[in-house]
Parts: structure tokens; C-alpha cells; sequence
């Protein structure tokens, strides 16, 4: 019976009984542990995804354990071993053994009970890519073109592939209903392109959709964006959402992060660049791989060949600029990519008019009262900007406190209506300012973001029922501080 891996001459005798397969947790499995397959599998783990090596080398099974992936040991010319992996639960598998034959059995196989299932193999020319191909192979990698770099760059796609097919099955599920498309709590210009995004890939597949939100739209940037690119969009309380027969959100992970969407609706789709665990709905897209929610959504058009309107184009490249404080804030390749493509439909008098539009009197005494509360912790700064009524202008008063200096992280927070919000931003590069605030407040509310810029909600209800405002507020100002300062490990008096 042939090996799995034939590229070793000490390989063991492998069999399917040695170790009890769960593969539940593991989204890719790799069969092949060779020196190809070893770079793949690092690679992989790089990127942070899960996957599950397969050899038939005790030698290598045990290595790998030892550098802490995750492997075992089986022999995939068994077809009761190759057939025990469940593939309604595997994204992708990588045949990446040197031996043909093999390859070409366990494509046919993992056929028999999987559509579904990405397969990427491994070929030596022309002749095997073909043959491998026609029995189900979704990408064949040949030594010519074997690189590591390429494999990936094929998962990528592959993944692509696979988010855009569910995606449009979810979709088109709808039929004749109508999709609601749910923003953050008072949308910002990543959040409000992402939704026109959406609003226009569900147009081009006939389903009617409405961009909805809670909060309000305060920041004068946002406003300008709403009025000069006449966006359609409604407020959540004053419609009646069983009108609708499928629920997406943009730009936030869940119910209840950074939202007031309510318990009782069941979201559909949900795209976002925000860090996030145990998301659920029919389709999920979470990628903190991308500084802008926008950024995915501008691959989408490109992925479904749509071109997008001067006003859309507009909004989306107005989006990333924006959540990536001009490309200098969590920026990736794929930002720079997604704007470049973007650029030649955008309007740029427009982005000109957005960017400077007159600073509100609120937002002027939010930003004087949250210089003047400012405590200094070096080269930490703290401050309370009180109760308020646009919550834009904690974000705008966080992000003008970063410039002072000396300073490197900033916590602003105020209170709007019966909620704390926080707004944090940082550049110090030892520090993940996302986990920080997850840390310091997610156990008393919602929190958290990127390592550069984040943000949080505690219900005004957890420091009791207090009414005199002057007590509620020391309260809130020396619960906030100690909770932010413990996260950061920092003791002392403010200068």
C-alpha cells in the first residue's frame, strides 16, 4: 500500500486507528508534511489560520507537535482514514504529496462526499494538472510554479471565491423579500459607504434593500457625506423592521456591539474589519486583516464585475481614507489596492468638500472641555469629557489629544443620553490599545477595535441610581480611570 509522504525514506508505517480525528475546530487540512508542504503549513499558521497537518512520518508528526501544530498521523491512501475527516466542516484541503497517484484517488474520494469542499493538489506538469482538474481540483499547483507564495496567494482566492458564492446564495435565498442594512450606532463614513456598497450589490441581484441605523449622524464630516452624496438612509425607530425579511450588518460584528440593534432580530449577513469571535449568522465575512469594512466591500464589486457608480465609488475610497485616518492608521496592501482601484471613478471635489466642512459649536466645547479634564499619566492621557450630546465629538477630541506631546495613548469618554462611550487612540507600537480597552471594560460593557484605534460602550446603569450629575461624574471619571490605567499596568499620580 503506497505512503502518504514518499519524499522521506524513513517514513513509518501509518495507520488510520493511531489517532482519534476531530476536526471540528480546524477550517484547513493539509496532507503532505514534505518541505513544500512544511513552508505552506508555516505560512498558513502565520496568517493565523486553523489547520490540521496529515503525514505519514511518525519523524515529522512528532517535529511538528514539538514546533506546536497541530498534526497526526495517517495514511491517505486508506480511504476509511481519508473518508473519517468530516468535509462539511473543512474550507479547504491541500493535497500536497509528491505522488500522483494518490493525489488523484483522494480528489476522487473527497469528491464522492464533498462539493463543496476547495481542493488545492499538487501536479508535476501539464498532463497531471489537467488530469487533476477534470476529476475536481479547484487549483493545481505545478514545480514550476510551487512556490509557497503561490499557494497562498491561491487560498486567498480560493477563500474569495468561496465568500462571494455564499454570499450570493444567502442572497438570493430572499426571493421576493426585502433586505434591511444595518449600520453602528451613529454611522461614520466606513460604516455608511459599506451599506451603500451592499444596498448596490443587492439591486444588481433584483432584491430591494434599505440602509438603516440607530443614533444619530452628528460628526460634520458624516453629515457632509450623507447631504452631498444625497445617501439614502432611515432611522431604525421609526420604521417597522418586521417589514423585512433579512437582516445584514456593516462595519460591527454583533448585536449589541457598538449598536442598539435589537435581541429579538436574527442578522444574515455580517461584514466587518473589527477583531471578533463567535459571530453568528447565515454569512459571516471578519477580516482585522483590512484597515476599512469599506476595503472588503470594494473587493466584493471587483469579485462580481460591477463598476461602480461615481457617487458609490466616491463614498467607498471617502470610507478608507476616512477609517485609515488617511492610509496612516491599521492601513494594509489591500487598502492601498481597493482605493487605487477606486480612484479613477472617485469625485474628488467632493472628498475635498466632505473633509472640511465647518467644526459644529457641540463638538468645540466637547474638545475644550476634554483639553481642560485632560489628566496625564506619561505618556498616557485620560479625560472625562462629561455629558454630552454627540458622541462624534469624543472621537474627534481623542484624535486631536494624540497630537499633544509627549502623549502616545489617549482615552476620552462622555456620557450621551445613559451611556458611557469611550474613544481611545494610540501609537505606541508595544501597545494593542484594542485589547487594552477589551480588557480594561468588556466584562461592564462592549469594547474594543485595532491597535491603533478603538472604542467602547458602558450602560450608565451599573454605577446605580445616581441623579446628582456631580457625584455620577467622579464616579464614572475614577471607575473609568483605574479600570484603563490596571489594563495598562500603570500606577501613579497624574502630572
Amino acid at each position: 500500500m503506497s505512503q502518504v509522504n514518499v519524499e522521506s525514506e524513513s517514513d513509518s508505517e501509518a495507520s488510520s486507528e493511531e489517532e482519534a480525528i476531530d476536526n471540528g475546530e480546524f477550517e484547513y487540512l493539509l496532507i503532505g508534511c514534505g518541505s513544500f508542504g512544511f513552508n505552506v503549513l508555516k505560512e498558513l499558521a502565520k496568517e493565523g489560520k486553523k489547520v490540521l497537518a496529515v503525514d505519514s512520518s511518525t519523524e515529522k508528526i512528532e517535529v511538528l507537535k514539538d514546533q506546536d501544530f497541530n498534526a497526526i498521523l495517517g495514511d491517505i491512501s486508506d480511504k476509511d482514514f481519508l473518508l473519517s475527516f468530516d468535509y462539511n466542516k473543512i474550507s479547504v484541503v491541500f493535497l500536497l504529496l509528491p505522488s500522483f497517484d494518490i493525489n488523484r484517488k483522494a480528489i476522487k474520494l473527497i469528491r464522492s462526499v464533498s462539493r463543496s469542499v476547495f481542493i488545492i493538489a499538487r501536479a508535476s506538469g501539464t498532463k497531471e494538472k489537467e488530469e487533476l482538474e477534470s476529476l475536481g481540483a479547484d487549483a493545481v499547483i505545478t514545480p514550476s510554479s510551487a512556490m509557497t507564495k503561490m499557494v497562498i496567494e491561491t487560498l486567498n482566492r480560493i477563500e474569495t471565491l468561496r465568500r462571494i458564492r455564499k454570499f450570493k446564495e444567502v442572497l438570493s435565498s430572499m426571493k421576493d423579500g426585502k433586505l434591511a442594512i444595518f449600520t453602528h450606532d451613529n454611522p461614520d463614513p466606513d460604516a455608511l459607504s459599506s451599506a451603500m456598497a451592499l444596498k448596490e450589490i443587492a439591486k444588481n441581484m433584483g432584491i430591494e434593500a434599505d440602509i438603516v441605523y440607530y443614533g444619530e449622524i452628528s460628526h460634520q464630516e458624516n453629515k457632509a457625506m450623507v447631504n452631498l452624496l444625497n445617501i439614502e438612509i432611515v432611522k431604525a425607530n421609526e420604521i417597522d423592521l418586521k417589514e423585512y425579511k433579512k437582516f445584514a450588518l456593516v462595519d460591527s460584528s454583533a448585536k449589541g456591539v457598538n449598536n442598539s440593534i435589537p435581541e429579538d432580530i436574527r442578522l444574515n449577513i455580517v461584514i466587518d474589519h473589527h477583531p471578533a469571535e463567535n459571530v453568528e449568522a447565515e454569512f459571516v465575512d471578519i477580516r482585522d486583516n483590512v484597515g476599512s469594512t469599506a476595503t472588503i466591500m470594494t473587493n466584493y464589486m471587483i469579485e462580481l464585475n460591477m463598476v461602480p457608480s461615481r457617487t458609490l465609488a466616491t463614498a467607498l475610497f471617502f470610507g478608507i481614507k476616512s477609517e485609515t485616518d488617511e492610509f496612516k492608521r491599521n492601513a494594509r496592501t489591500q487598502d492601498f489596492s481597493a482605493a487605487a482601484i477606486l480612484y479613477p471613478y472617485v469625485d474628488h471635489d467632493l472628498i475635498e468638500k466632505m473633509e472640511g466642512p465647518a467644526l459644529s459649536y457641540e463638538t468645540l466645547d466637547v474638545l475644550g472641555t476634554a483639553i481642560k479634564n485632560r489628566e496625564v499619566y506619561p505618556p498616557v492621557l485620560i479625560s472625562f469629557a462629561g455629558f454630552i450630546n454627540e458622541k462624534d465629538a469624543i472621537t474627534q477630541a481623542a484624535d486631536y489629544l494624540l497630537k499633544l506631546e509627549g502623549i502616545s495613548t489617549v482615552l476620552v469618554f462622555g456620557v450621551v443620553k445613559d451611556i458611557v462611550h469611550l474613544s481611545a487612540r494610540n501609537n505606541d507600537v508595544r501597545l494593542n490599545i484594542g485589547e487594552i480597552l477589551r480588557r480594561a471594560f468588556g466584562d461592564v460593557g462592549s469594547a474594543g477595535g485595532h491597535a491603533h484605534a478603538a472604542g467602547g460602550q458602558i450602560p450608565l446603569g451599573i454605577f446605580g441610581e445616581i441623579s446628582e450629575k456631580e457625584v455620577l461624574s467622579k464616579l464614572i471619571r475614577e471607575a473609568v480611570r483605574k479600570r484603563f490605567l490596571n489594563a495598562l499596568g500603570i500606577e501613579g499620580v497624574a502630572e
